[in-house]
């Protein structure tokens, strides 16, 4: 199937086709054409298999005809980071490169007036984190009862970060007669019940169970003494030919110890974590995507949703305690057919999330 058969208008099509997309995904083939005829969605796909472009490019087509209106969006994407959000804000602006549709981005850490001059002018796209599109509503800035068009993406997040209440408190104040895009993950008992409040009729797409693990990717576990992890951390680094890679640290005080004893040692790192103020989380992006850092030091919250190119290594200074953030992790890198390496330290203190991670993926681990 090509781009050309989903029903996408040719300024779409022309951006699809700069952006270097040479054909859809599986979630974009099977949900774009329902998206288009106004279904809602219940999708459960992962970061990396094109979930961005399968709500962004209908989503555009859609509002395409039609006129904003001054503080009254046509269409909200919530987010559950302002990485994440920022993220689909940069899809969103490529993919209607020829058109002239209005977006403003909603996430803390940037003025407040700033967003709401964007707002007064009128905007046909709202992407949002749910704290700070509360507090432009609560202050009156913005009006969300003409939406027409809800995204809730990174659902099983929103969960974990404690944002449900903030969904439904927005949810309430959204018309009840609108098209509405649930995406997860992970389709957990507790997810679908939240979803059933905010769907109509859904159809249920799903792409890539969340235990499997790319053939792409050689995953190894090195046993280690927890007073060496630093210096096994650095061996593996000047062991391996490192690109670009991600250290994913499960403690913020631990992503500073490292960063600080990497860059001791010479190597071009950035870090990124809740702590960090907005300004320092996006210069430290740009240093790792333009490639001035060749290590990204993070948590998991931190980089969520965060889609990079070409990332070579994944290490796992810490084995997650949450067996889904260790696929979530190491499916960072072995994308779009090219081949990855993930490494994971780990101590006797660890052999308890190793077997949970066992469990989930329904295969033993390479140990060494």
């Amino acid at each position: 199937m090509k781009f050309e058969n989903l029903g996408l208008c040719k300024e779409v099509l022309s951006s699809i086709n700069e952006m270097g997309y040479t054909k859809p995904t599986e979630i974009q083939k099977k949900a774009i054409p329902d998206i288009l005829m106004g279904r809602d969605i219940l999708g459960c796909a992962q970061t990396g298999t094109g979930k961005t472009g399968s709500f962004i490019m209908p989503l555009i087509e859609i509002l395409n005809c039609g006129k904003s209106k001054s503080r009254m969006p046509r269409s909200l994407i919530l987010a559950p980071t302002r990485e994440l959000a920022m993220q689909v804000s940069e899809e969103f602006n490529s993919i209607n490169k020829y058109l002239k549709l209005q977006m403003a981005l909603l996430i803390g850490g940037v003025s407040f007036t700033e967003q709401d001059n964007k707002l007064s002018k009128g905007v046909d796209v709202l992407i949002a984190t749910p704290g700070r599109l509360l507090d432009h509503i609560q202050r009156g800035k913005v009006l969300i009862k003409d939406v027409k068009f809800l995204v809730i993406d990174e659902a099983d997040r929103m969960l974990d970060m404690g944002f449900i209440p903030d969904i439904i408190k927005i949810n309430k104040l959204l018309p009840k007669i609108r098209q509405t895009l649930f995406f997860s993950a992970t389709l957990s008992h507790e997810i679908r019940n939240i979803g059933k409040d905010l769907l109509i009729n859904p159809k249920e797409i799903t792409v890539d169970n969340y235990s499997s693990i790319s053939k792409n990717i050689d995953s190894i576990f090195i046993k280690a003494n927890n007073k060496n992890k630093m210096n096994d951390l650095k061996t593996l680094l000047n062991i391996e030919t490192v690109r670009s890679a991600v250290i994913f640290c499960n403690k913020k005080t631990d992503i500073d110890k490292v960063n600080n004893f990497l860059q001791k040692n010479n190597f071009k790192t950035v870090c990124l974590h809740g702590n960090l103020d907005q300004n320092l989380r996006i210069k430290s992006l740009e240093k790792f995507k333009n490639r001035s850092a060749e290590i990204l030091i993070a948590s998991d919250v931190a980089a969520r949703g965060i889609d990079i190119n070409g990332l070579s290594h994944v290490f796992n200074f810490d084995v997650p305690n949450n067996p889904e953030d260790y696929v979530h992790r190491i499916g960072r890198t072995g994308r779009a057919g090219n081949k990855g390496k993930a490494y994971t330290i780990f101590d006797k203190n660890d052999e308890k999330n190793i077997f949970l991670i066992e469990k989930l993926i329904k295969k033993k681990v390479y140990k060494i």
